[in-house]
């Protein structure tokens, strides 16, 4: 497909998922707990095959149904988001007993996947981590075996999840050539977590490792390779975290011109004004700037495009960036309506701001940008 236009049966596709996601998903989303894990949401996910598609699709799938599911339900779209973060590690790096144990019941919606990164002291530099898994002395068998210490915050679906892939550091001093991915099941000894209470409604929360227990069946990948582990999980769900953002603008975008074009105002509508066509026409002109460049770096990513972090770097921060103001452009052309609790606005105004922050903040995506740039410029001949 072209990087910039979507098939027919791709359109038809979207058509049907944002029809699923206000008649079937909408209902259990608005019956969860803002900040808890929902989990008759995920079941329904589930029922309807889009979690299977988590593993069976290519980055531009992924994108079309975040995009989707955010413009008709941003619950349901990052309940499939966190599901996909949470297992992706497994479903690329995990041993067949690892893949055959977890990802069946993830499909299902049966399992809660968690993604577990960040650190107090080490969000967007994630070389940094100081979670640290301790090598046991050598047993008989020569099984190698590690006790994790330390904590993780800021992670999605945490404290509730049913397993998460955590990076923590196997070797000291190596930065992020030090840092392995654990396959860690929620049961394991000395794990614990606490909820945190949010802006955005999304379940958040800490993990505390008290000495974890974990040995060599556990490890995603090879050791000290975790690094690779999280920058190739990342590097698909990058764009895809653009197309949620950009499904919010076109919700704000559309609520916005249905609003200007039956408000009265100054004795016509207050699309009449010129101030306010303008400013919806540049909303719309960003967001499908955003659009685009989501889908062409989603493209990218299928085919296997060398300059993939540049482009997934560029679709997060573009898309983000301009879904806040496209949000906040609808705030203000609504006035104070849209600032009551329960207005689709209010809704999405408090939702559209922690994407520029999580999966690396968009300070980060601008590092990662000019890095790219830099060593492309001296790779050149």
């Amino acid at each position: 497909m072209s990087a910039f236009s979507l098939e027919p049966q791709q359109v038809a596709w979207c058509a049907e998922l944002r029809t699923l996601a206000a008649e079937r998903l909408r209902p259990p989303a608005e019956k969860g707990e803002p900040g808890r894990v929902n989990r008759a949401l995920v079941a329904e996910l589930g029922r309807l095959g889009l979690l299977e598609r988590l593993f069976t699709s290519g980055a531009v799938d992924l994108c079309l149904m975040r995009e989707s599911l955010a413009y008709a339900c941003t619950e349901a779209e990052t309940a499939l988001a966190l599901q996909g973060l949470g297992a992706h590690p497994v479903h690329a790096h995990g041993t067949p007993a690892q893949r055959a144990h977890w990802l069946p019941r993830v499909s299902e919606g049966t399992a809660i996947a968690a993604f577990a990164l960040s650190e107090p002291g080490a969000g967007s530099d994630a070389g940094a981590l100081a979670l640290r898994a301790d090598a046991e002395t050598a047993r008989p068998d020569g099984a190698a075996r590690w006790r994790l210490t330390g904590e993780k915050c800021w992670i999605s679906n945490a404290p509730e999840a049913d397993f998460c892939t955590v990076f923590a550091r196997t070797t000291p001093g190596a930065g992020a050539r030090g840092v392995t991915a654990f396959l860690v099941p929620a049961d394991r000894p000395g794990l614990t977590g606490a909820a945190l209470d949010m802006l955005s409604p999304h379940p958040i929360g800490t993990l505390d490792f008290d000495a974890v227990p974990v040995t060599a069946d556990d490890v995603l990948g090879e050791v000290d390779g975790g690094f690779r582990v999280a920058m190739g999980t990342l590097n698909l769900f990058r764009p895809s975290v653009g197309a949620f953002a950009v499904g919010m603008a076109q919700a704000a975008l559309d609520a916005t011109l249905a609003h200007t074009a039956g408000r009265d105002a100054f004795g016509g509508k207050l699309k009449d004004l010129q101030t306010v066509a303008h400013q919806v026409a540049e909303m719309a002109l960003r967001t499908e700037a955003a659009r685009l460049m989501v889908y062409a770096a989603a493209t990218a990513y299928d085919e296997g495009a060398p300059d993939v972090p540049k482009r997934a770097a560029m679709a997060k921060l573009l898309a983000t960036e301009t879904a806040q103001y496209v949000v906040d452009t609808a705030v203000q052309l609504h006035g104070a309506r849209a600032l009551r609790r329960g207005h689709l606005l209010e809704h999405l105004y408090r939702e559209v701001r922690a994407p520029r922050i999580y999966e690396g903040a968009s300070e980060v995506q601008r590092g990662i940008i000019a890095k790219e740039l830099y060593a492309s410029m001296e790779e050149a001949p």
